[in-house]
């Protein structure tokens, strides 16, 4: 690979993970706070350990919200282990933090593993964050290790077929932050 090939790679890898480095603390099993669900029906099956959420359902953790169609949680007798959401799109919020904004993502199939630490955005997945925007078929990100793993579909789908990104350039002055519209230091 050229030198030249390496100076543009390097910032696009870092606009990526910055852009998604809000849903690192998505849902988690750490957090005091409580995982409440509100929806048009729910069933709840303690042998099999799964609880189905239908029809116009708001799943939130703090201010980490997540809607969908249908939500299914999956729990061990550790607890939460797996979060499925559903829907035409299925959204997920995550809010601002220290450095960055707010992040949106949508996708038909949206999940949450702890076992993996990974949240996975399915089929014609979209995850923007203060004007940058990530779009792929399938686009997971380990939360543990901040490593960013992208999919294209095929062109008969919606869309190119391929990854696609757009990132926002560096403003000419720092935000009140200190902190460049990709969240990255200006003096860097």
């Amino acid at each position: 690979m050229n030198p030249s090939g390496n100076r543009l790679f390097s910032p696009l890898l870092l606009a990526v993970a910055l852009l998604l480095a809000g849903p690192a603390s998505a849902f988690t099993l750490d957090s005091d706070e409580p995982i409440k669900v509100s929806a048009d029906s729910a069933r709840l099956d303690d042998t099999a350990g799964t609880a189905i959420y239908s029809g116009d359902v708001e799943l939130m953790q703090g201010q980490v919200q997540l809607s969908a169609e249908r939500v299914v949680l999956y729990r061990s007798p550790e607890g939460l282990r797996r979060i499925e959401a559903s829907g035409s799109p299925a959204h997920y919020r995550q809010p601002a933090r220290e450095g960055e904004g707010v992040t949106n993502a949508r996708a038909l199939n949206i999940t949450w593993s702890a076992e993996e630490n990974r949240l996975t955005f399915e089929r014609e997945a979209v995850i923007e964050q203060e004007g940058n925007i990530f779009r792929g078929d399938v686009i997971h990100y380990n939360t543990v290790n901040r490593v960013v793993t992208a999919e294209g579909g095929s062109s008969a789908e919606n869309g190119s077929g391929r990854v696609e990104m757009v990132i926002q350039p560096r403003s000419s002055g720092q935000s009140s932050n200190g902190k460049g519209s990709d969240g990255s230091s200006q003096g860097q």
